[in-house]
């Protein structure tokens, strides 16, 4: 791109923000020194020029700005809720209710809430995928990579946070499951689990501790990592650029002005994704059961949805491996990708090799199969089993490492795959085993946690 027509991009800009925000500009004024500092911040998290081969929607399929939209939604409708939600035991059931029922627009509000904070958790989590099979972890992404970890951890943390505030019975007890977790922790565990809770039970300082969380500290911490995910983004001009696996990295990439050509993009894809949005708050409620009961548990309890699967893991492994040494390796093994030593920089390349993508889908249908097989035989063993105690707590451990030896063992046997493409299949094979944990402690945990069709439950 023309040099004079870059200039002319950032005149254009510039003289719309002075209309607008600053008034006419005076030469050598500290005013208009100040406002050429706060512009020249304002755009850097925006591009003037953008490689051109990244405007195609399947690359990126705008996940990372349709989180963006989400938050936003989610601010919004979170400061309108404000006006109205009271947070004590005694008062936060019934400012719900009046809120859906006494409030004009309030029912479609919350909804809109509800669905954004749940729509953002899955979206966030395909975006990481994404950036994960196009190699965007590699030089110069590293640490925005362990940056975007930090913001999907928050947005948990969100959502997390916000699902007791209703005070019902599904918050209440699933809240009350969640934290219950964390007694397993060797040591600290009860410790931990008291400073969640604000104390020995789930109670007003739990209460008031969570809508803090809710409403100060998380969305600070979400505008702060945000703020500095997208300046990384823009340091490492812009997402990375796909290619074959045969072709270099361009040095110096055709692009094309951001205005028109990516703003446009991110403003249809943020339009179609907000009608979405309201359309489903439309048709579907937000979920509010009766008003939280602490002397009647309701069963079966459950954690929220995002945290079903390693509840799951609960009824296959002994506590301290799922609830500790399991998501504190995974942590571990997500925040150190970028930096193993990989063969080449695949940058860019879709799952790095058609070979790679073979392995993917070997990996997907594995874990699709073979971890139902691994529930239902755990279900069906002769007695009930105590899995905190000798032999009994080793063998899921076991079958499982078994499975993870064997399908390695068979890639390279038939695909003879490098150390990055085992460890990529090895990445999805450990999320599609999670997608089934989450869907069956979803859709097949009937009363007392035992396995059941969905219509059985619903019965």
């Amino acid at each position: 791109m023309a040099e004079e027509d870059r200039q002319q991009h950032d005149g254009l800009f510039h003289r719309i923000w002075r209309s607008v925000f600053r008034g006419p500009v005076i030469p050598g004024n500290d005013r208009d020194r100040r406002w050429v500092v706060f512009n020249t911040l304002l755009l850097h998290f925006r591009p003037t020029q953008v490689p051109e081969r990244t405007l195609r929607y399947t690359h990126t399929f705008g996940l990372g700005g349709m989180s963006l939209v989400l938050v936003l939604l989610l601010f919004a409708t979170g400061i309108l809720m404000m006006f109205v939600y009271q947070p004590s035991p005694a008062a936060a059931y019934d400012s719900v209710t009046s809120l859906q029922e006494d409030v004009l627009f309030g029912r479609l509000v919350r909804n809109t809430h509800h669905w954004s904070a749940n729509f953002l958790v899955g979206i966030a989590l395909l975006h990481l995928l994404r950036v994960y099979l196009t190699g965007g972890y590699h030089t110069p992404r590293q640490f925005n990579w362990v940056v975007g970890l930090v913001l999907l951890l928050f947005i948990l943390v969100g959502n997390f946070t916000g699902y007791l505030l209703p005070w019902d019975q599904l918050s209440y007890w699933a809240i009350t499951i969640s934290t219950a977790m964390l007694a397993y922790v060797p040591r600290v565990g009860e410790r931990l689990q008291q400073l969640a809770r604000g104390g020995p039970e789930i109670s007003s300082a739990t209460l008031i501790g969570f809508y803090t969380l809710h409403t100060t500290v998380v969305p600070a911490v979400l505008i702060a990592v945000s703020a500095l995910h997208f300046w990384r983004v823009r340091k490492a001009r812009g997402v990375v650029i796909p290619r074959r696996p045969d072709e270099a990295v361009e040095d110096k990439p055709v692009s094309v002005l951001f205005l028109p050509n990516l703003l446009t993009r991110e403003v249809a894809a943020a339009c179609a994704l907000v009608a979405v949005v309201v359309l489903v708050s439309v048709l579907c409620n937000a979920p509010l059961g009766a008003e939280a009961n602490p002397g009647m548990s309701p069963n079966p309890a459950k954690a929220p949805w995002y945290f079903l699967g390693f509840q799951e893991l609960l009824l296959h492994f002994h506590p301290v491996i799922a609830v500790v040494l399991i998501p504190l390796a995974l942590a571990v093994f997500f925040a150190a990708l970028p930096y193993i030593r990989y063969r080449e920089n695949l940058s860019g390349v879709w799952m790095m090799s058609a070979v790679g993508r073979r392995a993917g889908i070997a990996a997907v249908v594995t874990g699709f199969v073979v971890t139902p097989v691994l529930i239902v035989a755990d279900e069906l063993r002769p007695a009930p089993v105590d899995l905190s105690s000798g032999l009994s707590g080793i063998l899921p451990v076991v079958a499982v490492l078994a499975v993870i030896a064997v399908f390695v063992f068979v890639l390279q046997r038939r695909l003879a795959l490098p150390k990055e493409e085992t460890v990529q299949a090895l990445v999805i094979l450990m999320l599609a085993a999670m997608v089934v944990l989450t869907v069956v402690g979803v859709w097949f945990r009937g009363a007392g946690m035992s396995l059941a069709w969905p219509w059985e439950i619903g019965g």
